[in-house]
């Protein structure tokens, strides 16, 4: 039976993004929802959707009647992690072939499932875009930062200045090599080539260091003062504690050692004194005398001998020394353990700092990321319950964001990340923020995608982000059958870091890396054959084969051309006309040349060179055109590009 539906569970805020990312793949839309609500997020929602069904989507026959067993994914989307656990095992039991992406935040349980039930996704929608707004928050540089194969790849947004050592000095298509892939030009997709001039914007995707510890190192004078500032008192203090903590231990050693030999000597001393004792009554009375009970057994006018009195006085005074030192541990002990439920924070930032409104599970995860950037935080909470353990190396203001909001030195804020979970207070802080200071950077978290729009238009230079719309994305991608790896915002698009395993049928196989690139518009950045070959950026002239694991940067349009194999074939409309050869033996590697990029067959690009001057009869892209053209210039082949 031809998998040919796909099923959204629940139609809330993302189950409706949902539904506007898929219906532009032109696919077939079953929905079930527990009650129709009074009014729809977006306009015109149950026009896209082909079948609406009102009721528990844990029930085998809604299910059924949803066309489950013709189902190729499900996106069980509810607000409910328990509805959507149970969807899921409902639906492996009636269709075991079905794609599940689940909406869920249980990182535990989601690892059990996809064992279990296999084909299983899960993410959490709240925290997708956590990076985005992240990243947002940087600024102008970097937009996306994710790992390969334990690589680290960044996508940074360069601005040509009159002093950057690019400017007036090197090629656009110079820019791109083994480490490094030109994304766009000037927000532009494509463009031709040309020297790189002051005010141009690059955005690229390059390989990370790895000698590098943090991605990137924050150049803050006053971020250096107080790292440096902090490492010494953290030194300091960590000495002092280890030291103190070594001499107490030593002495209260040294203590114990004096107390008990003391006490060995004094049993036999007393028993050996006083014949008519036991050894007992010896036993008790060095006992007495080591608690501090001298008074107890001796008096100015007691008979006993001088030096019993004088060794009675020694037990004494080293008992309740030795006491003195057990409760000094037993202080010292207390106080630390108090002192790591209370330890203090770094002092509110003054200058060039990000601060994050809202640290619940988006701020936090956003902090987090940012900590990673050796960014100078600030948070800001009403959550007086806020463990201190959390985020411990981050300035935490306490209170009422609007009475708080003068202490956080907004003036000179580097930006501002506002992460609450209501849209409307987001919108007010963001208003009273701008108030205050109308050059701030603001990044502003919203669920409504309606709403996102008339903050856009309220506030426009606000960076607006719609969570549900960003999340929804990657959920959609993920129905057809891709591992989404990451995602970043670029130009106000989400781009998809996507991770495609060829089989037999998909409509890549077989093709050139630079039909993907310029026939489908996605940029593969790693490459891999199995069982040994790898590369990251590789080679536009590369086949793509059945067993090949091809990760590709893709927005919502390139994944769906992709699907549907919509290879744009008009674009494909260049020539090569080759003139002369004037090396003879440049006419062997000029044949490879020309099969490998063109991706001809070897046989038909050998005859072409013996019937010179001639035209290739191979349409190509512009880009892969020229590209051919100086590859075989440089073989003293001359050649030129037509159209």
């Amino acid at each position: 039976m031809e998998l040919d539906y796909f099923l959204i569970c629940g139609l809330g805020n993302l189950g409706q993004h949902c539904v506007t990312y898929l219906k532009q793949f032109g696919v077939k839309i079953v929905a079930i929802e527990s009650h129709i609500p009074p009014s729809w997020e977006l306009a015109n929602i149950t026009d896209l959707v082909d079948h609406l069904i009102i009721g528990d989507c844990r029930q085998n026959n809604i299910l059924e009647q949803a066309f489950i067993n013709q189902c190729r994914a499900a996106l069980i989307v509810t607000n409910h992690e328990k509805v959507n656990a149970e969807t899921a095992l409902a639906i492996r039991q009636l269709n075991p072939e079905t794609r599940l992406v689940v909406r869920s935040g249980k990182e535990n349980l989601n690892q059990l499932l996809a064992k279990q039930l296999g084909n299983y996704i899960a993410f959490e929608p709240t925290q997708l875009p956590a990076s985005s707004f992240a990243f947002a928050a940087l600024g102008n540089d970097t937009l996306g930062l994710f790992k390969i194969e334990d690589q680290w790849l960044k996508i940074v947004q360069r601005q040509v200045t009159i002093n950057d050592q690019w400017c007036q000095r090197k090629m656009l298509n110079e820019v791109s090599n083994r480490e490094r892939r030109l994304l766009t030009y000037n927000n532009n997709y494509t463009w031709e080539d040309s020297l790189i001039l002051e005010n141009d914007t690059l955005v690229y995707i390059e390989i990370v260091d790895q000698s590098i510890v943090s991605p990137f190192a924050h150049n803050n004078s006053q971020q250096e003062k107080f790292d440096l500032k902090l490492y010494l008192t953290n030194f300091y203090q960590n000495f002092w504690q280890i030291t103190l903590q070594q001499t107490m231990q030593r002495v209260a050693f040294l203590s114990a050692l004096v107390v008990i030999v003391l006490f060995i000597i004094g049993i036999f001393l007393f028993h050996f004194s006083y014949p008519k004792s036991s050894i007992s009554d010896s036993f008790y009375t060095t006992a007495i005398l080591i608690l501090g009970g001298y008074a107890d057994l001796f008096d100015s006018f007691d008979e006993a001998p001088a030096w019993v009195k004088c060794f009675g006085l020694i037990l004494t005074i080293m008992g309740t020394a030795f006491v003195g030192v057990l409760y000094a541990l037993l202080t010292e002990a207390l106080l630390s353990a108090k002192f790591q439920f209370y330890q203090r924070r770094p002092p509110i930032p003054k200058q060039d700092h990000i601060i994050i409104v809202g640290l619940g599970r988006v701020g936090t995860k956003v902090a987090s990321l940012l900590q990673q950037f050796n960014q100078l935080l600030l948070g800001m909470t009403e959550n007086h319950d806020l463990k201190n353990n959390l985020l411990p190396n981050v300035s935490i203001i306490f209170g009422n964001f609007f009475e708080q909001l003068q202490k956080a030195n907004i003036q000179k804020a580097k930006s501002v990340v506002i992460t609450t979970d209501d849209e409307i207070l987001n919108l007010e802080i963001a208003l009273m923020i701008s108030s205050i200071n109308p050059e701030t950077y603001l990044i502003i978290r919203t669920f409504e995608q309606r709403l996102s729009q008339h903050f856009s238009q309220l506030l426009p230079k606000a960076h607006v982000i719609c969570a549900y719309s960003v999340a929804a994305e990657a959920f959609v991608g993920a129905a057809f059958g891709e591992n989404i790896i990451s995602l970043f915002r670029l130009h106000n698009q989400t781009i998809l870091v996507t991770e495609y395993l060829i089989e037999t049928g998909d409509t890549i196989n077989g093709l050139l890396l630079a039909d993907l690139t310029y026939g489908y518009g996605v940029v593969p950045i790693f490459y891999h054959k199995p069982p040994h070959y790898s590369r990251f950026m590789p080679s536009n002239d590369l086949i793509v084969n059945v067993g090949d694991r091809l990760v590709v940067l893709a927005n919502i349009e390139g994944l769906k051309k992709v699907e549907q194999g919509l290879l744009n074939t008009e674009a494909k409309s260049y020539f090569i006309y080759i003139e002369k050869i004037f090396n003879s033996d440049a006419s062997f590697e000029g044949a490879n040349t020309i099969s490998r990029i063109s991706g001809c067959q070897l046989g038909l690009a050998r005859d072409s060179l013996k019937h010179l001057p001639t035209t290739l009869n191979i349409p190509l892209y512009k880009p892969q055109a020229e590209y051919l053209v100086k590859s075989l210039n440089k073989l003293q082949i001359k050649a030129y590009l037509i159209a």
